[in-house]
């Protein structure tokens, strides 16, 4: 199949794809792999499965432990789901279900991981409609109705399912993934280097890029937060857990607030740590701008030197540079800021 042939010749090396697949490391992979770009979810799946190396060790740990080992990828919801799924494997006797219908029961594990798993580790010849596949399917039928739309899903999971009469499921499910992150992708195609081009009606109307239809674009929302950041005498940073709201939840971070229009961010920093901590003066750092799902947020970082008399309730001393808790990358950014800014003043051993 001239598909699957190109694939095997042009397909990335990436570590998931090492044969023979295991179902938890595939499991693993397609987690990380929603909504977070391959390049970063690499190095973070060859240190999660170097912590967790099977099904039972993830099942055996705690949720702060894998929320650690999950820090800075985002959608945090992913690795409790991750947990919770492992346990729920373990404790039905430790393999995973072998059909998408039984893989959708865990946690966290919807119709694409579902396919992606059933295909990739038991051959299940179930179609894979990520947004890579549903675009090239687009293209290629020259879809006369939204990919997206039952119909249209019907139509490409139909195409699909042709191509994997005459090859492996999981290789055409995994082809047709590459292909469309790698030559049929959204704004460009590389016709000249697709295995599908002879047939493909989306390039013999000479305008590809017309399939599949553009979807309306989330207006971001915006939020500005203060982050009161207390450095005591030898660098190290006092971080809050996080335990409410729709974001962040389960998470160490300096302590944040919300800043309405006309709010002081140094008083209001200030007054995240009243009662809490000993602080002299507190000094700006440039904001730095973070992304979470649709929020842009901008958050001003204000130092706070600290004699470090006590550790408030709900709150720990850490190395900035290796917390040793669940955090996110909005630390790191945070804690740069601030380095830039003051230095050793604050950040003592942080360059």
């Amino acid at each position: 199949m001239r598909l699957v042939g190109w694939f095997e010749v042009h397909g990335r090396d990436l570590p998931w794809r090492e044969e023979p697949r295991d179902p938890y490391r595939v499991l693993v992979s397609e987690i990380m792999l929603q909504q977070t770009q391959v390049d970063r979810v690499v190095p973070r799946y060859r240190r999660f499965l170097a912590r967790f190396p099977d099904v039972i060790a993830l099942a055996s740990a705690t949720v702060e432990a894998v929320l650690e080992e999950w820090s800075g990828l985002g959608y945090y919801r992913r690795a409790r789901n991750l947990h919770a799924a492992a346990r729920v494997i373990v404790d039905a006797g430790g393999r995973l279900p072998a059909t998408a219908v039984e893989l959708r029961r865990l946690p966290g594990v919807g119709e694409y991981t579902a396919a992606a798993v059933a295909s990739l580790a038991f051959g299940e010849p179930v179609p894979v409609l990520d947004g890579n596949v549903l675009r090239v399917g687009a293209r290629f039928l020259a879809l006369d109705v939204p990919a997206r739309s039952a119909r249209g899903r019907r139509l490409v999971a139909g195409w699909v399912g042709e191509l994997m009469k005459d090859a492996p499921p999981g290789r055409v499910n995994e082809a047709l993934m590459e292909l469309g992150a790698t030559v049929c992708t959204f704004s460009t195609p590389a016709c000249s280097r697709c295995p599908l081009a002879g047939e493909c009606r989306g390039r013999t109307s000479g305008n590809p890029e017309r399939w599949p239809e553009r979807r309306r674009v989330r207006e971001p929302e915006r939020v500005t937060w203060t982050a009161a950041m207390v450095f005591d005498g030898s660098g190290r940073l006092l971080l809050r857990r996080i335990d409410g709201g729709p974001i962040l939840r389960g998470l160490w971070l300096p302590p944040l607030a919300r800043l309405d229009p006309g709010d002081d961010p140094v008083r209001l920093a200030a007054c995240l740590l009243e009662g809490k901590v000993v602080v002299e003066e507190g000094v700006r750092a440039v904001p730095v701008r973070h992304a979470i799902a649709h929020r842009r947020i901008e958050v001003h970082p204000i130092l706070f030197p600290s004699p470090a008399e006590a550790q408030p309730p709900d709150h720990c001393w850490v190395d900035p540079g290796a917390p040793g808790v669940p955090t996110s990358s909005l630390l790191g950014k945070l804690v740069d800021a601030a380095a830039a800014v003051c230095g050793p003043r604050f950040v003592a051993g942080i360059d």
